[in-house]
């Protein structure tokens, strides 16, 4: 009799019964009593009052009881924690049975008990399973590092498995090793930061090695791993590929996709000019083909795979269209994702194949799969120019079987076709206007307005047939009646004289019948529009329209490159990464496809992962003053450092949108983004882009004086040779509180330029042009020309990797060319960024202490005046200033134009000639220390940000502003330059200063009488004891804190 029988029993009071038989003598009735208990622990019943009986059952050699008691214990020790530590004892003893399995079973049980208390005694016994000469205990003690390390990471670190676990990945048993694998992977996504998975090409050899032998699962977390691995040049990358490549035979789907990921993650960087580059595009189609043939879920997780990497290397793919043809049988989400694929791949060469095939799938009785079939004749016209004719031939045969969802899809489609093509298919409109009355569907009907509206000199009856639409206006959708009003308006412009009352009656139905805001806005345009410039409304109306792109529903390059790094996963499923769909996605790492080597195509991305696998986050999201802080911190405000060529890369924008409007406006012509070629900057660029804190100082050759914002000098950010003749130069600045892009256009092509147009990707600081580019004449070759460009910052944001990053479009009648610049941060330094004093003070002291940044600048050969005035010009403003033993210390303020403000220190330490025995002057040091921290300003609803000096003397005594709270004093680490004197190390230098007597002392006294009192959060308010002087300062190093949020 089967197990069964113990889900059958409905008896009362059974409790009791199963309590007796636990505690029998017999071990037979004790097994069948902990059946009993498991079966009602299944279907849910309350079994935890057996607890202390079904524990003392686990003190048997009998391998199923045990395992029976052991699940029993996992399910109900969380409820019970303090009877579960009854059974430490027996799980200790379990771990050292002669039976590995029981060994096994024992450490992977106490690993899935989720309470505190059990956990600091299952580190013996795991610290020997992992030692453990069965390999079964080994991995199975791999993976119960991994669930300690979720329960108590803080345990497992100090008790130093991690580094057991490390060791692990050389050990020679193959499912050892990938056990370790896995637990390090599982522990690296929790914590990004921590660098576990250290790899180098000895232990990718091991890797490699265990692949071929351990189990499917085993096989695909070692792929995984790979995937994250940054080979260190072409070589490394396709010795990795020839041996993952048998992996593609596998039969299980997972590890094929899994291999497929890491090939195509390492197919980047291989030249397209090797032999084997070609040989490998040859072997991944088949275990793709392959996939095709399994069950119809299989079959579509791989059809989204195969999605994206059509849509990276569609060559892989293109002689297999045939597989993609969809069959009677196939469920409709299979069909659908089939035929978006058989689009992709369409070319010159099969788009008769896959024509025939559509007209087939558009007479099928499937509705949904007939319109995605007519839809996909109109993309295939688009995509493939030569097929354009054949395509609306095929639409018109199927306009005229008169079935009702094929005639309004059809006409849609035209619609787009004549986007695509004006001017040249307009013959068939007459066919189109014959089925005016069977259209009801919206779209359709708009589509057809559309085509009324655009062609009305063609059409005889053209008003006659938008009053035919216009009899049931407020019964329309919107889309219809915004169309409506469109066509109605052009149709008066062309016709003036036939349609004046026509166009008065749209106009007065969309402003004063109709409640719709958008409609009546339109409406309300066009009238003033037309009532007082007609010669305008026809500019603006009948302009001519920028052609529609071939693929308006690719992928955006980045995010494409992110999801081919998530084959496999429900990322490449959904085609969202990661980030969109998993809460609390803490250990979500963003990951990109590493920069192509080895041929012409080395264009690459600014925020390409620099190593190991670990790639740069992209600018995916809106970012929130706390999301800039981290990255104002670890912006490099050094001094400039000259040295060899600095290239910088183009951003490979692709069809991405970079203001939300689209760049057809700019474009003029229908193809999409072209990947972008990199733009190299010339040697003595280094300067400039550094953005530092040198700059502002004039040490490098900047045009900044005294009394102005500091202007880098022109650097080159589009070269001739990668924008087919036209070169680009510039620099920013910033002028009586308006920003400026200055260029130099230069025209070192054969052919005259003109029509020049320029648009910002989004940024971190909103930055957008504030007017077009206005190039008064066209540009002949060899001439150049000087433009500057006004900016503001109410533009679209995004964070961008460096915060300063700036990717720029620039369009002429030739081509649109992409580059990227870095912006100097001072051009964002607002006039009104003078803090009041006693507000400095307060808002000094009630900023935490951890937020720490401090820069050097060597060889400023200013005086702390100079440098004021200096500052001043580039609205960092001094609040205060005062000079300890021959240095002069400067308390300063900046505001940023997105509301963050800045506190900072300068310390300037005057020359010493004494230091040399010649008489030259000692060089200038000057140091500044930052602190970013956020807080809530009184009466504001936002947060503000402020940085702030790691020690501020000059400022004890000033009493705190009512409204911010008071920080509890506390004790900072070092970080002040040692060759300076450290005010943090010496109270004593803060007495003085803070005393009456101390005239050096910017600020208001303290009333006559009172002792020296100390209110800075970074000193003892009270002398030190003998003995607990704090020691000198160490070496100086610069302090980069991380990320701080503003919850």
């Amino acid at each position: 009799m089967t197990d069964s029988k113990y889900f059958t029993t409905t008896k009362k009071g059974e409790i009791f019964e199963l309590k007796a038989e636990l505690n029998s003598d017999k071990k037979e009735k004790k097994k069948e009593a902990v059946k009993k208990v498991i079966a009602s622990m299944t279907v849910g019943k309350d079994v935890s009052a057996l607890f202390p009986d079904v524990v003392n059952c686990m003190q048997t050699d009998n391998l199923e009881l045990k395992k029976l008691v052991y699940l029993y214990l996992m399910n109900y020790a969380k409820s019970q924690p303090d009877m579960a530590i009854m059974a430490v004892n027996t799980f200790v003893k379990d771990c050292e049975d002669p039976n590995p399995l029981i060994r096994a079973l024992a450490v992977r049980t106490m690993g899935c008990i989720r309470v505190d208390k059990i956990t600091e005694y299952l580190c013996e016994p795991l610290r020997k399973c992992l030692k453990d000469e069965d390999p079964y205990v080994r991995k199975t003690a791999a993976v119960c590092v991994a669930k300690l390390h979720d329960i108590n990471a803080q345990l497992v670190e100090d008790q130093g498995f991690l580094d057991t676990l490390k060791d692990l990945i050389s050990d020679s048993n193959p499912m050892v090793v990938a056990n370790a694998v896995a637990a390090l992977s599982e522990i690296a996504e929790s914590h990004p930061s921590s660098n576990l998975l250290d790899l180098n090409p000895q232990s990718i050899n091991k890797l490699l090695t265990a692949l071929n032998e351990c189990t499917e699962w085993g096989q695909i977390f070692i792929l995984d791993c790979l995937a994250n691995y940054m080979p260190k040049d072409d070589r490394e990358a396709q010795s990795i590929c020839e041996r993952v490549t048998p992996r593609l035979s596998h039969a299980n789907s997972a590890v094929v996709l899994s291999a497929v990921k890491v090939l195509m993650k390492f197919m980047e960087m291989l030249s397209k000019d090797l032999d084997y580059y070609g040989t490998l595009l040859k072997k991944l189609a088949p275990p793709l083909v392959t996939l095709l043939s399994a069950e119809p879920e299989l079959q579509y997780v791989a059809l989204r795979n195969i999605n994206l990497i059509v849509q990276k290397r569609p060559e892989i793919l293109k002689h297999e269209m045939k597989v993609f043809f969809v069959k009677y049988n196939d469920p409709i989400y299979v069909k659908l994702e089939k035929l978006d694929i058989m689009i992709r791949l369409a070319s010159q060469a099969n788009i008769a194949q896959v024509l025939a095939e559509l007209k087939e799938y558009a007479t099928e009785v499937d509705v949904d799969f007939v319109r995605k079939a007519v839809r996909a004749i109109g993309r295939c016209a688009i995509k493939v120019e030569q097929s354009a004719e054949r395509c609306v031939s095929t639409l018109l045969d199927l306009i005229q079987t008169k079935v009702n969802y094929v005639v309004q899809e059809a006409i849609v489609v035209i619609k787009d076709i004549f986007r695509k093509y004006p001017n040249k298919y307009e013959s068939v409109i007459a066919t189109l206007c014959e089925n005016l009355d069977s259209l009801d569907e919206p779209e359709a009907r708009a589509a057809m307005i559309w085509i009324v509206g655009e062609y009305a000199e063609r059409i005889d009856n053209a008003d006659e047939l938008l009053e035919s639409f216009l009899e049931g206006f407020h019964d329309e959708s919107t889309q219809v009646q915004l169309q409506l009003l469109t066509a109605i308006v052009k149709l008066f412009l062309k016709k003036p004289t036939e349609t004046q009352e026509l166009v008065q009656q749209v106009l007065s139905l969309a402003t004063q019948d109709s409640d719709n805001p958008d409609l009546r806005d339109r409406g309300y345009i066009y009238w003033r529009l037309l009532s007082t410039d007609p010669v305008a409304a026809k500019e603006v109306v009948l302009a001519e329209k920028p052609l529609i792109s071939e693929e308006t529903d690719l992928i955006e390059p980045t995010l494409l490159d992110e999801l081919i790094c998530y084959i496999g996963t429900l990322a490449s499923v959904y085609h969202k990464p990661p980030s969109a769909f998993v809460e609390g996605s803490r250990g979500v790492v963003h990951k990109s496809l590493p920069p192509r080597t080895g041929s012409s195509e080395s264009a690459e991305s600014p925020d390409a992962a620099p190593s190991g696998g670990q790639a740069a986050e992209q600018p995916a999201v809106i970012p929130t003053q706390g999301d800039l802080l981290g990255d104002l911190l670890n912006l490099d405000l050094g001094p400039p450092v000259g040295g060899p060529p600095i290239a910088t890369s183009s951003v490979q924008m692709g069809a991405v949108d970079l203001l939300g409007g689209g760049l057809d406006s700019l474009m003029g012509s229908g193809s999409g983004f072209a990947p972008a070629p990199s733009t190299a900057m010339p040697a003595n660029l280094g300067a400039p882009l550094s953005s530092g804190l040198g700059d502002l100082f004039d040490l490098t050759s900047g045009v900044g004086t005294l009394s102005g914002s500091y202007v880098a000098p022109k650097t080159v950010w589009l070269p001739a040779m990668k924008a087919k003749g036209l070169e680009i130069s510039g620099t920013f600045s910033r002028q009586v509180g308006s920003i400026s892009m200055d260029l130099v256009l230069t025209n070192k092509a054969l052919q005259v330029m003109s029509d020049f147009a320029i648009q910002f990707n989004r940024n971190s600081f909103g930055l957008a042009p504030a007017a077009p580019l206005q190039v008064h004449a066209p540009l002949a070759p060899n001439q150049s020309v000087e433009i500057s460009l006004p900016l503001n910052t109410v533009g679209s944001v995004m964070k961008m990797d460096p915060l300063n990053n700036l990717q720029v479009a620039v369009k002429n009648n030739i081509d649109v060319f992409y580059f990227s610049t870095l912006y100097p941060l001072h051009i964002l330094f607002v006039e009104d960024g003078k803090m009041e004093r006693q507000m400095f003070l307060a808002t000094w002291k009630d900023i935490p202490n951890e937020n720490e940044a401090q820069f050097q600048i060597k060889d400023c050969s200013l005086n702390a005046d100079a440098v004021s005035s200096k500052l001043q010009g580039s609205n960092i403003f001094t609040i205060a200033k005062r000079n300890v033993e021959g240095q002069d210390m400067l308390y300063q303020s900046l505001k940023l134009t997105n509301g963050i403000w800045v506190l900072a220190e300068l310390r300037i330490q005057p020359s010493n000639p004494s230091f040399t025995p010649v008489p030259v002057p000692f060089p200038t040091f000057l140091a500044a220390s930052f602190l970013w921290v956020g807080m809530s300003c009184v009466a504001l609803t936002h947060l503000s940000v402020y940085l702030r000096t790691c020690c501020l003397p000059a400022l004890a005594g000033l009493p705190a502003v009512a409204g911010f709270g008071v920080v509890p004093e506390m004790p900072s680490t070092g970080g002040v330059p040692v060759h300076l004197p450290s005010l943090r190390n010496h109270p004593e230098e803060l007495r003085c200063c803070c005393s009456p007597s101390s005239s050096s002392s910017p600020f208001p006294p303290k009333e006559a009488g009172a002792g020296p009192v100390c209110m800075s959060p970074f000193l003892p308010a009270k002398e030190p004891a003998p003995g607990n002087v704090p020691p000198a300062p160490g070496p100086w190093k610069p302090v980069l804190p991380s990320l701080v949020g503003l919850g």
